[in-house]
């Protein structure tokens, strides 16, 4: 299992626990004033990381990158890696 900490020093703010028992942490890149995470990396393995960035829709959030994304409300969330994998997670911030 990924340990946020270890795997990217201090970025660690938001981190997905996943049922698939991993968890993959969120490294801000920008931020909207509102606040609205707009880019990031995600990392599904110890040193890599993917660049997401926020696709607009009208319920909810889509971060998508290069072969990955996550949809979500709120704290629940689903990663997908490709079309043919997915994963349920649940967000959570530190």
């Amino acid at each position: 299992m990924l340990s946020p900490g270890h795997a990217v020093g201090s970025c660690s703010e938001i981190v997905l626990s996943c049922e698939n028992g991993r968890e993959y942490p969120i490294c801000p890149i920008a931020v909207s004033a509102a606040g609205e995470l707009v880019t990031a990396r995600l990392y599904t393995a110890r040193h890599s990381a993917t660049y997401v960035r926020l696709v607009p829709m009208g319920v909810g959030y889509r971060y998508a990158g290069k072969g990955i994304w996550l949809d979500g409300h709120r704290g629940n969330a689903l990663l997908n890696f490709g079309k043919n994998h997915a994963v349920a997670c649940s967000v959570s911030l530190s």
